[in-house]
């Protein structure tokens, strides 16, 4: 089966269902037809099951398919993390840093990092990913992020994973001039809320329905991807919500935005930035060798590229930018 199932052959089931079809895939790969159908049916006999269902004209795959196709996929991501960390070994740099920065983190900001982080001419290729609430926290847990920036969600404690707080940005609850509940004197209650449609920012964890933050039982929702389609949607009245406070302060200044007090809503957001990796700080106690002569454990350490934005995002300055910045973009 191992002589069978390799990862030229979870790339030729990926390109079959990908293409929709063996002779797409054929033509793709540079293969006769007959060859890649002789291939497929190899990987099936092997693994004693049916990868395609044949009974159309495209090769679909059947749920035995799906979850090979599932697998192969998060062991090619296995073994590239293994690459990485041994050139990372080799060199002190990692080839590939993945930083996921939460909505709310001021694009400005990180990017002023990135050219900074570029002026040391670094060998580390930046991949920057943007998430919403949870889906911040859940990219870095799942392995697709090495830095999290901006966690909304309480962080939990996870192996290989360290965090630290970055500070609380203030909420404002905000409506256009022309919407209804701008022209409500004194506190809004919930009932009075109810009543009216909430934009919400779409959380985009792959696990589960998602948090959310400031809505009501039964209450109409506008659900929008980014905060900046939130504020426009709040701007043309289309609904009413929170909204960062730097980042709605300009509007509320010039009047298109009117900021009312809400009976009992939450009004800061505690956030933090979190990594995968090790620190100085936090040394595993020494085990003892059994075995006489034997080297002891090579200690581990953070790669260049992440010790260098660890260094930057530990500094109060730094943190405030990154949470404050918003009206320059």
């Amino acid at each position: 089966m191992r002589d069978v199932l390799t990862l030229e052959a979870l790339g030729l089931i990926e390109t079959v269902d990908r293409t929709g079809s063996l002779a797409a895939a054929a033509r793709e790969l540079g293969v006769v037809p007959s060859a890649l159908t002789y291939r497929v049916r190899q990987i099936e006999d092997a693994l004693d099951v049916l990868l395609f269902d044949r009974s159309s004209r495209q090769a679909r795959l059947t749920e035995a398919g799906q979850e090979l196709l599932r697998e192969g996929r998060r062991l090619l991501l296995e073994l590239d993390a293994v690459a990485h960390r041994v050139k990372r070994v080799a060199t002190g740099w990692e080839p590939q840093l993945t930083i996921t920065a939460d909505g709310l983190i001021s694009s400005t900001t990180l990017f002023e990092l990135c050219e900074a982080f570029y002026a040391l001419n670094p060998p580390t290729r930046l991949r920057i990913r943007s998430e919403i609430l949870s889906g911040t926290w859940d990219a870095l847990v799942l392995g697709e992020a090495d830095l999290a920036i901006g966690c909304v969600v309480e962080v939990t404690q996870s192996r290989g994973i360290l965090s630290q707080p970055m500070g609380e940005v203030p909420f404002v609850f905000a409506v256009a001039p022309h919407h209804p509940l701008a022209g409500i004197s004194g506190i809004i209650s919930d009932a009075q809320l109810q009543q009216h449609r909430a934009v919400a920012v779409a959380d985009t964890t792959t696990r589960g329905a998602g948090i959310s933050i400031g809505l009501l039982g039964g209450q109409d929702v506008l659900t929008v991807p980014t905060l900046r389609y939130k504020l426009q949607a709040q701007l043309r009245g289309l609904g009413c919500g929170f909204l960062p406070e730097c980042l709605a302060r300009p509007f509320i200044e010039t009047g298109r935005l009117v900021v009312k007090a809400v009976d009992g809503q939450r009004r800061t957001v505690a956030m933090s930035y979190a990594w995968r990796g090790h620190s100085a700080a936090v040394a595993a106690p020494a085990r003892k060798n059994t075995q006489a002569g034997a080297p002891p454990p090579r200690p581990l350490h953070n790669g260049r590229a992440l010790s260098w934005w660890l260094e930057q995002l530990a500094r109060p300055q730094t943190q405030r930018a990154l949470l404050e910045r918003h009206h320059n973009v």
